[in-house]
């Protein structure tokens, strides 16, 4: 029996805001391919998250390999679009910065 060879398509979807999504789950493309970056193994990455498969973070891995200019183009301007939208929530919204900093205060005074 010959081997049949077939294309694989990426695990990677685009959901409504425009975020790029792994395997029909709400796991980020970023959160796979930044833990990737950060050395851990694709078993590593598949068993912090339940949702993905072993296989598709091999594929998404694959993927990242073969396209990395542009799948770092969109992670930068995802970190860019989280940028604005943290620095409008601090300008319309101090007081959340506020609590924030309460919170690190006592999670570090509880930490020591």
């Amino acid at each position: 029996m010959a081997l049949q060879i077939q294309a694989e398509t990426a695990p990677i979807a685009i959901d409504k805001d425009g975020a790029a999504r792994v395997g029909g789950t709400r796991v980020l493309l970023e959160v796979v391919i930044g833990a990737f970056a950060d050395g851990d193994s694709p078993e590593q990455i598949a068993d912090s998250y339940d949702a993905i498969t072993l296989a598709d973070v091999y594929a998404v891995i694959s993927y990242y390999l073969h396209h990395r200019e542009e799948v770092d183009a969109y992670i930068r301007q995802q970190e860019e679009a989280g940028e604005r939208i943290r620095q409008q929530i601090e300008t319309e919204h101090p007081e959340m910065l506020r609590a924030q900093k309460r919170l690190q205060a006592l999670k570090q005074s509880k930490s020591s």
